[in-house]
């Protein structure tokens, strides 16, 4: 067995490629080297921001020699299909075999692949695997014709075992493969040779390299919160901003810095922002009053000075980035205090899309159906449709203009500013939410009308446009506001009548469609929950399944009968009778759907579901009004008794026509009694 070790060197790769790449240069190789023969024992890839490497343990040193059998064509066959088979196969005929089969004599080729040394395929995968390497950009330098992210300098490529190492002799565009590497670019920039893996990392961490992401992460945050703790700081968690500086520096420098006094009053996610998309800075706040007081930074290289003059230089170019903001944070507040008037008029000169309007129309559209939910969600409407008419005109600010990612959330504090009261404020922030599965769901009324509206518009407008999402494309992200409608409606508990809300004058045509949709988001949101498919399909064809509430509850009722032994045998003394019914529906040709009358019944067992159907039928219609579900399905679990004693003592096809219509008039009472809390029908099993 031998191990062996690939890195591929070159310019600094961009933070946001390395992972992934690091994760193909593994699952190439080792795919092309098991497809070549080649088995081994484990494989891990690394990467810093010069190099990806590849470390493979337990590698066959040879792939095994393969013998294999081939049928080819009759004997007689074209000359053309005969010679084409030979080729495939790289033998004569006179290396072929004829053997009788079933429709007469076939050529058979034996076929012997012999074994080649591990070096041999290494040397092959790799050149496939770097000449088509799948970066999301790449670039050509020099006079050469490969591509790569930033130019490649050197090819390590080893293979060893107990005995010796071997180089793997390989060139690519005048790159040949060595056992040499180097370190750290500035401290530590000579070439230096390695042997196997263990001594590779060894030597790299003396030459100022850590070659494991989740080791340079670990040191930078464990050193940032140790210099934040002595200063009774904390440091703002971020985990996407780790993994980032992790994939910027090879050696790990961490250096605090001081906010200048002069930018303290600026919001806190103004800060947190600035610092994170302009500068790569970790945010530090005070836990006492939860102001961002100071930053990280983490350098690449240690100085004689312990990053004096490094911090000195970033502090100088944050100031600059912060005086950016207090001028934008200024400018706006004074906007903000007329009451957003010029950035709603703004509005009307920015296009939300070509076939339904400006972002003015937008939100005009909005505020108008957020009045008509302020009931249902408990709010004045008047309220409401100030929240809307306002909810976005942070868009028109400077400070969002120059962070989008800050909207919503400044116009919570320019509504505040403008004296616009705490439940506007909380609606301007809150309306965009939830943006995914694991997002908060605003709960304020006045936060949740508006964002339901918001939602609501996005899709009629597109629906009434005919722009729905197709297979995997949406451009809108459709689905998504529908998911985040389905979610304020049901983690509030609302009662909302879709249908009533998607008037066709809205959506046109798509009216009927919009609501199949809504329910289709459902079943998804609903089996995530782990409620059955065919479950959901049970509920969504009753009365009032455009109340996604009403149909949610609906389903978890019938979900947790199911779950029972009487409410699962139930189901079959359910299909059982259907099955039967409709079978003697057909023959006749008649429908047997009233009449039963219990002075014909003939039996006890007869006799007894006839007042089992009274008392179920009795408790599931008031159940049923009062959409108390659970307690319709624990009355209908009481007929599992009744049925089966039914169908055990009872001959349905009775001699006498009157007795067999009764009793087929009392399966059609079972029927319509169970179908009067879900369609049992649609039920698997």
């Amino acid at each position: 067995m031998a191990d062996l070790l690939i890195e591929l060197f070159s310019e600094e790769i961009p933070a946001g490629f390395q992972a992934q790449a690091a994760e193909n240069l593994k699952k190439l190789m080792t795919n092309g080297i098991v497809d070549a023969g080649l088995t081994y024992a484990s494989a891990a890839a690394f990467h810093t921001p010069r190099r990806l490497t590849l470390a493979i343990e337990g590698l066959l040193e040879a792939s095994p020699t393969v013998q294999e059998e081939r049928k080819g064509p009759k004997v007689g066959a074209p000359d053309q299909a005969i010679q084409g088979f030979l080729r495939g196969a790289s033998l004569t005929l006179d290396d072929l075999e004829v053997r009788d089969d079933k429709k007469g004599q076939v050529y058979f080729a034996n076929i012997t692949k012999p074994g080649r040394p591990a070096a041999e395929i290494v040397a092959e995968e790799l050149e496939v695997t770097i000449r088509n390497f799948p970066w999301p950009k790449s670039m050509r330098w020099g006079s050469g014709s490969l591509r790569w992210v930033r130019p490649l300098q050197s090819i390590l490529c080893l293979l060893s075992n107990e005995v010796e190492t071997q180089i793997v002799p390989l060139e690519i565009d005048g790159i040949s493969a060595g056992n040499t590497t180097r370190g750290h670019r500035f401290m530590a920039d000579d070439v230096f040779t390695v042997n196997d893996f263990d001594d590779y990392e060894a030597k790299l961490k003396r030459a100022k390299v850590i070659l494991r992401c989740d080791e340079r992460s670990a040191a930078i945050w464990q050193e940032a919160t140790s210099q934040a703790f002595a200063l009774g700081q904390d440091v703002v968690e971020d985990l996407g901003l780790l993994a980032e500086v992790s994939g910027l520096v090879e050696w790990p420098v961490v250096l605090m810095g001081q906010i200048d006094d002069d930018f303290l009053g600026l919001p806190p996610e103004v800060l947190k922002t600035s610092m994170k998309e302009h500068q790569k800075f970790f945010s530090v706040s005070n836990p006492k009053t939860g102001r961002i007081e100071r930053f990280v930074t983490v350098a690449n290289i240690e100085t004689a000075d312990q990053g004096a003059t490094i911090l000195k230089g970033n502090q100088k170019v944050l100031a600059a980035r912060l005086a950016d903001a207090k001028f934008f944070w200024e400018n706006d507040l004074r906007e903000a205090k007329t009451g957003m008037l010029k950035w709603q008029s703004d509005l009307e000169n920015v296009t939300f899309h070509n076939q339904l309007g400006s972002q003015s129309d937008r939100i005009k559209r909005i505020a108008t159906l957020a009045r008509e939910l302020a009931p249902i969600v408990g709010c004045d409407a008047d309220i409401v449709e100030k929240a809307a008419l306002v909810a976005k005109a942070d868009l028109s600010s400077e400070m969002v203009y120059e962070f989008p990612e800050l909207q919503g959330l400044m116009g919570r504090y320019y509504a505040l500013e403008a004296g616009m009261g705490k439940d506007i404020a909380a609606a301007c922030e809150d309306h965009y939410s939830p943006l995914g599965p694991s997002d908060d769901v605003p709960t304020a009324p006045v936060s949740v009308a508006v964002a339901l509206a918001d939602k609501l518009d996005m899709l009629t407008g597109f629906w009434a446009i005919d722009e729905k999402p197709t297979g995997s494309k949406d451009p809108f992200a459709l689905r998504r506001a529908a998911l985040g409608v389905i979610r304020l409606i049901m983690e509030n508990q609302l009662t909302l009548p879709l249908a009533a809300i998607l008037k066709p004058a809205d959506v046109g045509a798509g009216a009927v469609d919009l609501l199949g949709f809504f329910q289709d988001r459902l079943k998804v949101f609903l089996r995530d929950q782990g409620i059955r498919h065919d479950v959901i399909d049970a509920c969504v064809v009753m009365s009032a399944s455009d109340d996604l509430a009403l149909l949610a509850k609906r389903a978890q009722a019938l979900q947790l009968t199911l779950a029972t032994d009487d409410g699962e045998n139930l189901i079959q003394g359910f299909k059982r009778a259907n099955n039967i019914l409709s079978q003697a529906e057909e023959k006749d040709g008649v429908e047997y759907s009233y009449g039963a009358d219990v002075k014909f019944a003939e039996s006890d067992a007869e006799k007894a579901l006839f007042a089992a159907l009274d008392v179920a039928d009795a408790q599931i219609k008031p159940a049923m009004d009062a959409q108390d579900f659970s307690t319709a399905m624990a009355a209908l679990s009481i007929l599992r008794g009744p049925i089966d004693l039914f169908f055990d003592a009872v001959k349905i096809n009775a001699d006498s026509a009157m007795i067999r219509r009764n009793r087929l008039n009392l399966l059609s009472r079972i029927r319509t009694t169970c179908l009067s809390v879900a369609d049992l029908s649609k039920l698997e099993g």
